[in-house]
């Protein structure tokens, strides 16, 4: 049976036994490391994000590693929401289909927002709003010594009527204290609203102030931040 078959089944096994749904699974987006689905969980809508296999690893070996950044994903999550960064509820860690299930937040991608700006869409009260929001989110991961490691506009959510901001997606998040990753966490935010949403203007540095204002640790984060745009450059000028 396919992972898909799997986890399919899985869940209408579930939902039959609990009464709660017909199990049926849509398939939102398939990224390298995983599939994410949408669901009825419980009776509540929810997300199911499913990590498939490497064939070209070792079973054994891909097993473990799978596994590892699936728990490691789910900690990371589990933080975040202790250093205040609101994120989705996490329902259920599955580490036989190397699957996380969680909160389906009702909203848009910050990506989908920031495109209809200048088009009668997002005035400029709601850009820095957002830029506010997604500063004080980031301070207070690195602050508390995570690194979100994907920070772009498709990895934050906007939830609607209260227009929160949600982090999503910590697959390829980690622990660290260091200004030098803190700074490539920026920069990787700075190089995606660059290519992404140049309309926008400055709101890189909307999001940075906001992250000065809360961060108690953004004078060295910052330094680190001048050497790895620094360096960036210089890549872009060799190609």
């Amino acid at each position: 049976m396919t992972g898909n078959g799997k986890i399919a089944r899985t869940f209408e096994l579930m939902n039959f036994e609990e009464g709660v749904g017909d199990g049926s699974l849509v398939l939102l987006k398939q990224g390298a490391e995983a599939k994410v689905f949408e669901l009825n969980f419980v009776g509540r809508r929810s997300v199911v994000k499913e990590r498939f296999s490497k064939k070209y690893r070792h079973p054994t070996l891909d097993a473990k590693l799978t596994l590892k950044r699936l728990n490691a994903e789910a900690r990371c999550m589990t933080k975040a929401r202790r250093l205040g960064v609101c994120t989705p509820a996490l329902y259920a860690v599955d580490p036989v289909l190397h699957s996380l299930t969680f909160e389906y937040v009702d909203g848009p991608a910050v990506k989908d927002v920031l495109l209809e700006f200048g088009s009668n869409g997002i005035v400029e009260e709601q850009l820095d709003d957002i830029a506010v929001q997604i500063g004080d989110a980031i301070a207070k991961l690195h602050d508390g010594g995570l690194i979100h490691g994907d920070l772009t506009t498709s990895n934050m959510l906007i939830r609607n009527v209260v227009n929160q901001l949600v982090l999503i997606d910590f697959g390829l998040s980690f622990r660290s204290t260091l200004p030098e990753d803190k700074a490539v966490d920026l920069y990787v935010l700075e190089r995606a609203l660059l290519s992404m949403h140049s309309s926008c203007g400055n709101v890189m540095d909307r999001i940075l102030a906001a992250y000065r204002k809360s961060s108690k640790q953004w004078s060295a984060t910052f330094n680190k931040l001048a050497q790895v745009r620094q360096r960036g450059r210089k890549r872009t000028m060799v190609g």
